[in-house]
């Protein structure tokens, strides 16, 4: 009797690893947190070690934690007094964090705005409304974002199919003052039932006219307008199961009754093995991606960079959130990248923020990107939980801040004497009189009704490479320093670091 029962269970073994060979789709490869991913597992809160030997920036910038604990953060938003919206989507909740009042770089508090949503994702701020995007629809309330309080959620849109699986949906007012939504495909690759699958619709702000704008998207779920052309851009999902290089996820440059070719094309009007045989008039006339960031990278939000405290040298430049892979042999993705739009019309792909993943080793995965208006750059991450912060010349970040692996010591004129010292300081001295420093940065200095930035503890912050990199690429409200000569810069850090004025 044993004997038989221990036979028929191998024979169920043998059958069912049979027919899961067979089924077993040909590059179906599953790696990294998916598990979690479809889960819902969240990883811990990265320590401050993990920050500061794993992320890396551009020389000049620093990151720290702005808020943790926000499980599942996925699209933000800022208001007009500087707090972040953002919605925390498989709780159901959309959070407010409060703005940095007390320059530690950190939020000061939160507010729930709203909780027991269905997937709440996007989000949207214009004429004093909130609005939010479920899976199924759109809804919005008054909003006063000075008292952090919002009214009660009205529903202006029902038409949005749920679920699938992209379930998320993205909202954004255009410069037209048009509201655009992006829902994504039901599956991998198949031939949609519902005409708003795999589209940006186009509405009014109160929900009325919706109208498909573009098809052929198969998750856009990031979009921004460039802040000087006008025109919409949009990150979108490539398909899965053809390997480790095919196809590439896609940044278009996203048109009215244009069709970007999914699920007959990819890339530049590659027929897909499933769906592409005959269709080739509707290939033929498909839109390629003006950039393509490779397989299984997952961009997700996207933001133009603009306002003040941005480095002259990323005007121009969107940041993308690279998701990261789960159907690739080799993890890749998981990092920010800086989009830089050339005169020519071509875009370069740089590493922005990297560190989320080391060695096949993930603590998180960013979603979204946006801009305070004091230039600070925020990255939310749904795997940690964490809404990071990423500053750039004045602008604190919550500690651990990133420190330059190469960066020089505070102080690095040790092998002056003192009197080349005192020299070199009053040099700087003198070129900060000079070139009009004083007048934002000295209450002595400063005419009348200036909001005097005085410059205290900078040798916590900075070192004489940071100071003359600042110089070289001043964010926004700094004037250029391109006419002081390299032992200038020299003077004005000794100056800055040294003298008993700044400390």
């Amino acid at each position: 009797m044993f004997r038989k029962l221990l036979y028929s269970l191998l024979a169920i073994i043998i059958v069912a690893g049979v027919g899961i060979w067979a089924w077993w789709p040909e590059n179906l490869v599953a790696k990294g947190p998916f598990l979690d991913f479809l889960t819902g597992k969240q990883a811990e809160t990265p320590k401050p070690t993990e920050i500061q030997e794993r992320f890396k920036l551009p020389e000049g910038f620093r990151v720290g934690i702005f808020a943790a604990d926000v499980p599942h953060a996925r699209m933000m938003r800022v208001t007009d007094t500087g707090d972040i919206v953002v919605t925390s989507m498989r709780e159901g909740n959309v959070i407010l964090l409060h703005k940095d009042a007390d320059g530690d770089g950190q939020s000061d508090g939160r507010t729930t705005l709203f909780s027991g949503l269905n997937i709440p994702h996007g989000l949207a701020l214009a004429d004093g409304y909130i609005y939010v995007a479920e899976t199924d629809r759109i809804s919005r309330a008054p909003f006063n974002a000075a008292e952090r309080k919002a009214g009660q959620l009205e529903v202006i849109f029902r038409g949005l199919p749920p679920g699938g699986n992209h379930r998320t949906r993205t909202i954004g007012f255009g410069p037209d003052g048009k509201l655009y939504v992006t829902t994504g495909s039901s599956c991998n690759v198949c031939i949609e039932d519902h005409p708003y699958r795999a589209t940006m619709l186009q509405m009014e702000a109160d929900g009325s006219g919706a109208k498909v704008f573009a098809t052929g998207l198969r998750n856009t779920v990031g979009f921004d307008w460039h802040p000087m052309t006008g025109k919409l851009y949009g990150t979108d999902n490539g398909r899965d199961l053809l390997g480790d290089e095919t196809p590439n996820c896609e940044l278009n440059l996203i048109e009215a009754e244009a069709d970007y070719g999914w699920p007959y094309a990819y890339d530049d009007k590659v027929a897909d093995p499933d769906f592409g045989e005959g269709n080739e008039e509707r290939i033929a006339n498909s839109r390629a991606p003006v950039h393509g960031f490779g397989a299984h990278r997952a961009p997700l939000g996207m933001r133009f960079l603009s306002g003040t405290n941005t480095p002259r040298s990323f005007e121009n430049t969107a940041l993308v959130a690279l998701h990261g892979s789960w159907n690739s042999s080799k993890l890749v993705g998981y990092k920010v990248v800086a989009l830089r739009f050339q005169p020519e019309g071509t875009i370069e792909e740089q590493d922005f923020l990297t560190g989320f993943e080391k060695g096949e080793d993930v603590i998180g995965r960013p979603v979204d990107i946006a801009q305070g208006p004091d230039g600070a750059i925020y990255v939310s991450d749904d795997y940690a939980g964490v809404i990071y912060r990423v500053g750039w010349g004045e602008i604190t970040v919550g500690e651990p801040q990133q420190k330059a692996s190469d960066a020089l010591a505070t102080e690095p004129f040790s092998d002056l004497s003192e009197n080349a010292r005192v020299s070199l300081i009053e040099s700087g001295r003198s070129l900060f009189q000079e070139n009009g420093c004083a007048s934002c940065h000295s209450k002595i200095d400063a005419p009348e009704g200036v909001q005097v930035k005085e410059l205290k503890t900078l040798k916590a912050r900075y070192d004489a490479r940071a100071i003359a990199q600042l110089l070289d690429t001043p964010p926004g409200p700094m004037p250029s320093y391109a006419h002081l000569s390299e032992e200038d810069k020299k003077a004005l850090a000794a100056y800055l670091l040294l003298s008993t004025d700044t400390q």
